[in-house]
Order: C-alpha cells, then structure tokens, then sequence
C-alpha cells in the first residue's frame, strides 16, 4: 500500500460555524481552555481530586445529593447504555415512556440487553400524561421505568413531577435520560423521586460531546451493587461480588465504574482526562451563571427563536405547553425545498439549523438556541439568515418582522 503524501492532509482549520440546530451547539471558550491543559495519570492525587470537584460540581446541576454523581466516558448514549444495561436483568419488564425518536432508542437498547419491553405512546408533538403512565405502571408491574426528558426529534419535553414516586409505589426504579436539557432546564432528581438520572455535554452544558454526567440514588446504586462483579485481572480482597447477575457489558458495568470513582480508585479504564476537565468547566460555567439564571436565559432565547419563527408565517411544531425551552420545531412550508434552505444557510451564513427524523423527515426544520448558543445576538442573526434564504427560495414573507417580534419576546420573558 503505497505511503500517504505528508502534504495530503493539512492541519485540522474548520468553519467557524454557528451552530443553531438540536445540537451540538459550539462549545464555551472557558471549556476548550481548560480541554487544552496538561493531562495527569489517572491516579495522580491533583487527577482524583479533579474527580472529586467534578463529583461535587454536577451534583446541584441535577438538583441532587446523590453520592454517586460523576462521568461516564464516552458520548451521552455511552451513559444511557451503561444506566440500562446496569439496572435491567434480561427478562425484567421494563416501562418506556414513548414520545419520540429517543423513546424508540431507549427500547431498542432494552431489546438488546434481553428486557421485556412495554410501553405507553403517544404521537410525536405530545406527551405522555402522568395518569397514562400511572395506568400502564399498574398495567405491566414493570422492574424499571424509562423515560426521555427532552426529546429534540419532536422538541417536546415529558414533565416529571410526579414519576418518581409512581414508581416508588409500585417497586420499580426509574431512569430519565436528560442530555439534551441538562443545565437548561430544570433537573430535580431528588424532588422527582428519579433514581437514574443521565446527560450530556453537547447542548445546554456548552460542551463538547465525549462525556456524558450521570447520577445514581442509593436505591439505584444498592441494585447495581448487588450485581457487581470485578474482572480477574483486577480483583481485590477488599471489594466483594454481588449475588444477583453479573452485569452484560465490562465497560459500562456502572459497578466497577463506581469502583473507579470513589476512594477504592479500581483500575476500570483510563478516566478520559481531557474530556474530564471539558466537563468540570461545563459545570463551573453553568453554577457561575447561576442555575436559575441560566435556566431564564434558555427560556428567553427559546421564546425569542418561536417568536421569530411565528412572524415568518412559519408554523411552529407541536403543544406549546411542553416545548423543551432549547429547541423548537417549525414545519416547512409547502413548496420550500428544506435541505436547499439548510444548505444555504450553511454556505451562505455559516448556520447551521437541523432535519428532522423518522415521521417528521422532510417536514420539520429544528432550531436550537442552547448553552453558549442561547444568546439574543445568534437567534437574530439566525432569523435574519433564514428570512434572507426563504425570500431566495420565492417565498413572499413579511418582510423584517422576525427580528423585532424576537426581540419583543426576548424582552418580555422572564
């Protein structure tokens, strides 16, 4: 095989672009700084207090105490699978809560693992009121209950108040997965009743996908415990099996992982230490803005962007009343070809907005505005931009009426 040409490939020099679909959003400075520092062996003391902060640091993001608060490494559906396949035992009935593509992934990962899937639906745009799944809980007498909070194919955003303590009742133990509204909308793990509770970098958080935070209760973390067992080449007279059934995946065995993050410091894998310092000043940036105000400042820049769209013409996908406050659908109007308007947002504007998949493929465009994305400034120039590829495209629209009805929005949202 012939050696390649050293000047084939020149150094890494990507588009400086504005990234205002469902994610991922450009990451915060502070987080790429603080990615570039020096890396530490893992079990270096400055490395596992580093560990410790991040520990600290994430637990009022998910609005917990939870002891076993830390990172998986990997993407955030590295920490759904390791959540799942931790909790659930092959042949355990498992509960999805179905309002979107990533309700659909949670039950495809639970086929996989051997669990008896059932679940309660609801078309894309809506959600799952609690009175339905407190019926399908007593329907199914299920072992876990799995829900999505934000699902971004459908922008819609499942409430929770109310799911935790159905599940206590009936003896199960619940999972949310939350990456795409961690640290924009409010988590409360703990006044949820929620047991796992799972994230990721790439939207709110103004990271970079590679890390995914995860919490775990003490209910949660005794089931995982009672399931553990350490690889061979590791094992210490310190650490003892579980008696329930070993866990199907070493590498997200959420029991040796837990191993690894608390004072044992089990040799599991190499703690990702970029990514690590990428997460810690994801948490920093968000505790320093103030979780309220951070949450405020999401809810802002999600009305604005509705705002704008509306005074397009454009109609808005789904209920208003569970819009996820980061991402929000509009359904391409007839006759617009919606992969010609991406594309020349993207080569003329340097923006990038999103498709859509599964039903909604070809119909709907998702705009996010989400961690160091949820500024006034970048919604209006994403307004601008998608006004100005429209009026290309033929179609007649009032003109410059979505920035100011943006900035209306902007303004009167608290």
């Amino acid at each position: 095989m012939p050696a390649l040409d050293p000047l084939l490939f020149g150094e890494i020099d990507p588009p400086q672009r504005l990234l205002m679909g469902p994610g991922p959003v450009n990451a915060h400075p502070r987080v790429l700084r603080a990615m570039s520092a020096d890396l530490l062996g893992q079990f270096d003391p400055e490395m596992t207090a580093y560990m410790n902060q991040v520990m600290a640091l994430y637990r009022p993001v998910f609005g917990t105490a939870n002891r076993w608060t830390m990172l998986i490494d990997g993407t955030a559906r590295a920490a759904i699978e390791a959540s799942l396949v931790s909790l659930v035992v092959p042949g355990d009935r498992v509960l999805v809560i179905n309002f979107g593509r990533f309700g659909l992934l949670l039950t495809e990962i639970l086929g996989r693992i051997g669990a008896v899937v059932e679940t309660v639906d609801v078309p894309w745009g809506e959600v799952v009121a609690m009175d339905a799944i407190a019926d399908a809980i007593a329907r199914c007498n299920p072992r876990v209950v799995a829900s999505v909070h934000g699902d971004t194919s459908t922008t819609m955003a499942q409430p929770m108040e109310g799911l935790g303590a159905l599940c206590r009742a009936a003896g199960a133990l619940s999972y949310v997965d939350a990456t795409a509204t961690l640290g924009g909308m409010e988590i409360a793990a703990d006044r949820w009743g929620i047991d796992v509770v799972t994230g990721g970098l790439q939207k709110c958080l103004g990271g970079p996908s590679g890390s995914a935070p995860i919490t775990i209760s003490d209910a949660a973390a005794a089931h995982i415990f009672n399931r553990r067992h350490v690889e061979q080449g590791i094992r210490r007279t310190d650490i003892v099996d579980g008696t329930g059934a070993r866990i199907g995946s070493n590498y997200f065995d959420l029991a040796m992982i837990m191993d690894y993050w608390s004072e044992k410091r089990l040799n599991h894998h190499t703690e990702a230490t970029s990514m690590l310092y990428g997460a810690r000043e994801c948490a920093r940036v968000v505790l320093g803005e103030g979780l309220e105000a951070c949450f405020a400042r999401h809810r802002r820049a999600g009305a604005a962007m509705t705002a704008g769209l509306r005074a397009l013409g454009l109609t808005v996908f789904g209920d208003d009343a569970h819009r996820m406050t980061n991402v929000t659908g509009a359904w391409i109007p007839q006759g617009i070809d919606g992969e010609r308007v991406r594309v020349a947002m993207r080569d003329h504007f340097e923006i990038e907005i999103g498709t859509a998949f599964g039903p909604l493929q070809g119909r709907i465009w998702r705009f996010g505005a989400m961690g160091y994305n949820a500024m006034k400034h970048k919604v209006l120039l994403t307004l601008g931009a998608l006004e100005a590829c429209l009026t290309a495209e033929g179609m007649v629209l009032p003109a410059g009426a979505a920035v100011p009805a943006a900035l209306a929005a902007w303004d009167a949202t608290a």
